[in-house]
């Protein structure tokens, strides 16, 4: 009897290695987030965000017609509109930004499956995800804005709904508005687990959304906990949730792995727009290997648990599977 096992038999080769290998990618797990905005002939990239764009829906087609040319069928649409107030009247005005582009994207490409960020940071002149009064981010009255414009969203022809505001009580709410509205069949993504993350620096500057007083750590999660991770995916299952969401990706898979193995229902995670600009900016001075970080870091997600992946890398990633 040998005295210990050979365990690179399986690994002689790229036959055998694709043979035994556990998890795989493929671009019908991904999801592309794009911006859109007010005004005219607007292509402008992101300055934190190499290769991700600000778009005005004259400019829209183009995009969608990369998205389908490359296998992407799923988006998620966040919008950044010309006026703000301190209710964020824009997020459930029936010619909103999203609510406009929703009804290009369907009219012109019925094929996208679109998903619709179902927030208030964009739309509020203060830039927190709710109702304030007195300097306070108010719940329940949040709750009904939110209900609002997921309806709003959905009568444009979302196909499904993504409330990311972490208010007690969101999935519940927009569960409600949506079925009393007659949109019963519209599936909700729940943002179930997201975390007052220091990653999302350049997605405020793409989505224009930074707060303007304090910040957000009195209704995102506290980094440092995993089992108050439970607590707030097992209310939103409760709630009618119909998909759970972790966010960030990179820094939480252990949460990915524990969402995973609890709760019986698809798990996507969010590849959040730090992680997106930090590897682009290593790539683009030369560090590292773009494509095999990024699939590395796609599959890592996969293995712990993700069945799902909103990423900015989506488009290179649908390439890169059509090279190999």
């Amino acid at each position: 009897m040998q005295p210990f096992m050979r365990h690179r038999r399986l690994r002689a080769n790229e036959v055998i290695r694709n043979l035994v290998r556990e998890h795989h990618l493929h671009v019908e797990d991904l999801i592309y987030p794009m911006f859109v905005v007010e005004g005219e002939n607007i292509k402008n990239e992101v300055p934190s965000m190499p290769g991700v764009f600000h778009l005005s829906l004259d400019r829209l087609e183009e995009e969608l017609e990369e998205l389908k040319a490359l296998g992407i069928s799923s988006l998620m649409v966040f919008g950044v509109p010309a006026e703000k107030d301190e209710v964020g009247s824009q997020a459930d005005h029936d010619h909103g930004i999203v609510q406009r582009a929703i009804r290009q994207i369907k009219e012109t490409h019925p094929s996208f499956y679109v998903i619709a960020d179902t927030c208030l940071c964009q739309y509020t002149s203060h830039g927190h995800c709710g109702i304030v009064e007195n300097g306070e981010v108010l719940n329940d009255p949040s709750l009904r804005r939110l209900a609002a414009t997921a309806v709003s969203q959905a009568e444009a022809g979302a196909d499904m709904i993504a409330p990311s505001n972490m208010m007690d009580g969101f999935v519940y709410a927009i569960r409600k508005g949506l079925d009393e509205a007659g949109y019963a069949h519209i599936p909700i993504l729940s943002y179930a687990v997201k975390y007052a993350s220091n990653f999302y620096g350049p997605f405020r500057d793409a989505a224009h959304s930074t707060p303007e007083f304090g910040d957000r750590r009195s209704y995102q999660m506290d980094p440092a906990n995993a089992r108050e991770a439970m607590r707030e995916a097992a209310s939103d299952v409760a709630e009618g949730a119909d998909m759970l969401m972790v966010k960030p990706a990179m820094s939480y898979m252990d949460v990915i792995y524990r969402v995973k193995e609890r709760f019986d229902l698809p798990v996507v995670v969010y590849n959040v727009s730090g992680e997106y600009s930090m590897i682009k900016a290593a790539a683009l001075n030369g560090w590292i290997d773009e494509e095999k970080v990024v699939m590395e870091t796609m599959l890592s997600f996969k293995r712990a648990g993700a069945d799902l992946i909103i990423t900015y890398h989506a488009k290179d990633i649908a390439r890169w599977l059509r090279k190999g």
